[in-house]
């Protein structure tokens, strides 16, 4: 894919004053251009979806549809779109899943004003950007244990029910938001708490903190 004279940007983050920020830093650049902001992962697929978004930066943590749930379907169905995570975790297992994804880069808010610019152009190259925390949280984990696995045992569908689970939805607004019935929701909740050996939402919730599905 051909780099564009201008990248129309997509910029997907439920926290407004955040996107204030990255949109002020973006404009600043000749080369980019924020077209569109969404507060939620599900609103963030329909947007990054237009023919005239090139780049679509994702919040990790977002409301209804995480940003690494939005970046994979992204993956699968526009290909040729680039994605950025953002993120205020540098822990690797949030770094490999975005990749795992179909991210180019993985970027932190905290140095979002200095290298976010840096990272939406690598991407537009095709080249992979990662926050210098980042890898260094990346080697000290190959380090620590070289033959650790990031994998879970869900499917991605499973990951939505838990996210959704994690935010406090019932079981009929989880069925309505992912079309389907309110028993499937229910086996679904079955299969994830017998895959993972946990007991109830508590438990569930804090996997949910800890894999990136929800903020804390």
């Amino acid at each position: 894919m051909s780099t564009p004279l201008t990248t129309n940007v997509i910029i997907a983050d439920d926290h407004p004053l955040i996107r204030t920020g990255i949109r002020k830093v973006l404009d600043a650049a000749p080369d980019l251009r924020v077209v569109a902001e969404a507060s939620d992962g599900i609103e963030a697929t329909e947007l990054a979806l237009r023919s005239d978004v090139d780049l679509a930066i994702l919040d990790v943590a977002m409301p209804l549809r995480t940003g690494l749930q939005a970046a994979r379907e992204l993956a699968k169905r526009r290909p040729e779109l680039r994605i950025l995570m953002l993120s205020m975790h540098d822990t690797e297992d949030y770094c490999f899943q975005a990749l795992k994804a179909g991210a180019s880069g993985y970027v932190l808010k905290t140095v979002a004003d200095r290298e976010l610019v840096d990272a939406c152009r690598a991407a537009m190259r095709g080249e992979p950007f990662l926050s210098p925390p980042a890898v260094r949280s990346i080697m000290r984990a190959y380090l620590d244990d070289p033959g650790e696995a990031t994998e879970h045992p869900l499917t991605d569908r499973e990951l939505q029910v838990v996210k959704l689970v994690a935010e406090a939805h019932t079981n009929e607004q989880i069925a309505r938001l992912l079309v389907i019935s309110p028993r499937t929701v229910e086996r679904h909740r079955e299969n994830i708490l017998a895959k993972l050996g946990m007991r109830d939402r508590v438990e569930l919730t804090r996997w949910a903190i800890r894999h990136g599905l929800v903020e804390p």
